[in-house]
């Protein structure tokens, strides 16, 4: 269910977000979702952005077959909602409650250029995700996913112990992402985990072992 309130446990932009902070746009009332709740749907009107609070977004096609292929996963301080025309060609939903923040389309200057960048951002985070699928195997497109994570979580390169990797998407949500079956994601995950590269620590958490491992997958 959609609550319009704003939200206290909404976290508040830092310098880690970018140069945004001073931008307040990007500091307005936050917009709470539940989990699976729809932000918008495919053939909906464009032109509003989104910034993620707190929580977890996933933006995905379904494809003429029925599958549905998830494009990117939006976590805190990411801006979404980019769109070329005037319709949405994408679905969006929330994995967790997930607050966000609405930004309409404004002639300030500085908004104007902070947006454009974090469109090239955004970008030039789904051609990285066309280079996974495309010339990665399964364990190589697993692990790339895993590496992606923890560089957005701040963990990658952490000392045994504290490299804990946060998953708030199921294995059918990271299997929909790889282009992969969620019976191949927990096989690999298995494989990797009998390797002593990670360790399961719970359904949605797990902890690297051997860095060098996991980024030898991808290469």
């Amino acid at each position: 269910m959609f609550d319009a309130s704003p939200l206290t446990q909404a976290r508040p932009l830092s310098p880690r977000d970018g140069d945004v902070a001073h931008l307040p746009a990007l500091n307005g009332p936050v917009a709470t979702f539940s989990a699976g709740s729809e932000i918008y749907a495919q053939g909906d009107r464009a032109g509003t952005l989104y910034q993620v609070a707190f929580g977890v977004v996933r933006v995905y096609r379904l494809l003429a077959d029925g599958r549905r292929q998830i494009c990117a996963f939006h976590m805190v301080g990411d801006v979404f909602g980019f769109e070329a025309g005037i319709a949405r060609h994408v679905f969006a939903d929330a994995v967790t409650t997930t607050g966000l923040r609405t930004i309409r389309p404004s002639s300030d200057a500085d908004l104007s250029r902070e947006l454009y960048r974090l469109a090239m951002q955004s970008l030039g985070h789904a051609h990285d995700h066309l280079l996974t699928v495309g010339r990665n195997d399964a364990a190589g497109r697993v692990a790339a996913f895993l590496l992606e994570m923890a560089d957005r979580q701040g963990t990658h390169g952490e000392q045994t112990g504290r490299a804990q990797i946060n998953l708030p998407m199921s294995r059918t949500d990271i299997a929909d992402y790889l282009g992969l079956t969620i019976e191949t994601v927990s096989r690999v995950l298995t494989r990797l985990k009998e390797a002593r590269i990670l360790r399961l620590t719970s359904s949605r958490e797990l902890q690297v072992l051997r860095w060098d491992a996991l980024e030898d997958l991808t290469a």
